[in-house]
């Protein structure tokens, strides 16, 4: 097996102008990592480099770029050079190059392309971000039922150039509607005369056109697909969402997921860190982060009502950053775990009492460790402190130990439900998981605390 070209090599390649030996690197190049080569050139270098390539390559390896990336290099192009590049990239890449772009670009762009990309162009787009339809491809083999294999194979030999895959061949009516599928194997296993109504797979599995991407990419997922065709209300085809669009989407929702968990806005987008803006993420997080830090507010103000109990037992200030510590972490555990139960439909919001029954199991079991470390840590770290007239280390001991393991009850009660409240009122799970969980369980907590205090050591 040899070697592959790393991209530094494959660089000083591309600038070279050695045309000859760069068609040769390139034939045993993966596109991937071309396009690494590719981005690692000044951004004025891009796209006399990428124009040289023959046409299908040039597309496969701008499709292979970061989205900034290839906006820094649509930048540089004018209108006759992003139309030869547009009708050469595949139509789902098209099509989010396109909502890309600013509007008036747009509008020069559509007259510079051929009918069939510039109504290609206008369909897919008219689908609303986060669809299926906004994510699949309309590059896609049908096939009537009354032909033979030997013609289907004769079809999928003249349309396969042009088509993101020929593996699966969808079965049409004539009003395009899905009735069923053949594979390339289906086809060549058969006999050459034998129709395609008789070896069709009649089982489809499907998404339609407005559902949620996500729903499609737990699709491919679950069943271990390949390809899922897409159809509109009336059942007709209208698309195909591969592999590595599924892939795609699942990048982007564990990204959104993780980023809005975290309390932070914007697009979401994966990928290009470094070429986001300061002022972008600053304004990506300073929202919540003003908000929750106004609201943590409250948490002063409860200290402030309990500074006479804290005065007459300053030891139990000493335990408090552990309690906020140890409810924010098996809150967040909690709420982690079914945040993504809700994302892979394992549960949904009828569970709740279900999942609620499991996590106070749970919570009791690490109440009752936690508790007990509690215990021994306030005995070995506080022995020797002074302790006020008719309390003694054990008695303080067992109460902070006791206020703890309420508090790991609560947080992880509070961890399971805000997710799924959430999704009750469908809004995303993800956004009450983390920074307003942490508020809420801060506060909670330290009532809990000094409540506990008051109650058993009468202070």
């Amino acid at each position: 097996m040899d070697t592959p070209v790393i991209a530094p090599d494959l660089q000083e390649l591309l600038l070279s102008g050695n045309s000859s030996e760069l068609q040769t690197h390139l034939e045993d190049t993966h596109p991937a990592d071309i396009a690494e080569a590719v981005a690692g050139l000044e951004t004025e270098g891009r796209w006399p480099v990428l124009s040289k390539f023959e046409p299908h390559l040039a597309a496969e390896v701008f499709s292979h770029l970061e989205d900034n990336v290839q906006e820094d290099i649509i930048a540089t192009l004018n209108r006759a050079e992003l139309a030869w590049l547009m009708t050469y990239i595949p139509s789902d890449d098209r099509v989010d190059i396109f909502r890309r772009l600013p509007e008036e670009r747009q509008e020069s762009l559509l007259p510079a392309l051929a009918q069939a990309e510039r109504e290609d162009i206008r369909r897919l787009a008219s689908y609303p971000e986060g669809s299926a339809g906004a994510v699949m491809t309309s590059e896609y083999v049908t096939l009537p039922v009354s032909i033979t294999a030997d013609e289907a194979i004769k079809r999928l030999r003249r349309e396969a150039f042009n088509k993101e895959t020929i593996y699966y061949a969808y079965v049409v009516d004539d009003d395009r509607r899905l009735i069923g599928f053949v594979t390339l194997k289906d086809l060549i296993l058969a006999s050459a005369h034998e129709r395609v109504e008789d070896i069709m797979h009649r089982d489809v599995i499907f998404v339609r056109a407005y559902d949620d991407q996500e729903e499609a990419a737990r699709l491919i997922t679950k069943y271990d697909m390949f390809v899922l065709p897409v159809i509109n209300g009336n059942d007709a085809m209208v698309g195909i969402i591969t592999h590595d669009d599924a892939i795609d989407v699942i990048n982007q929702e564990h990204t959104e997921d993780m980023e809005k968990f975290m309390g932070i806005a914007g697009a979401h987008e994966a990928g290009g860190y470094l070429y986001t803006p300061v002022m972008e993420h600053f304004k990506n997080r300073v929202y919540w982060i003003i908000g929750l830090a106004a609201v943590g507010l409250v948490s002063g103000t409860i200290v402030h009502r309990y500074e006479e109990t804290l005065s007459s037992l300053m030891l139990l200030a000493l335990y408090m950053p552990m309690l906020a510590d140890t409810g924010g972490n098996t809150g967040s555990q909690a709420a982690t775990i079914i945040v993504r139960a809700l994302a892979l439909e394992d549960v949904s919001y009828k569970d709740v009492l279900h999942v609620l029954f499991k996590e106070l199991r749970i919570a009791l079991m690490l109440s009752a460790i936690l508790g007990c470390l509690t215990f021994g840590r306030v005995m070995f770290l506080s022995r020797g402190a002074d302790v006020p007239e008719g309390l003694t280390l054990p008695m303080i001991g067992f109460a902070i130990a006791i206020a703890l393991s309420i508090q790991v009850i609560s947080a992880t009660m509070a961890g399971a439900l805000l997710p799924i409240i959430a999704a009750f009122f469908k809004r995303d799970p993800a956004v009450v998981a983390s920074p307003a969980l942490t508020t809420v369980v801060d506060i909670t907590g330290l009532l809990i605390y000094f409540n506990t205090a008051k109650f058993m050591l009468g202070i």
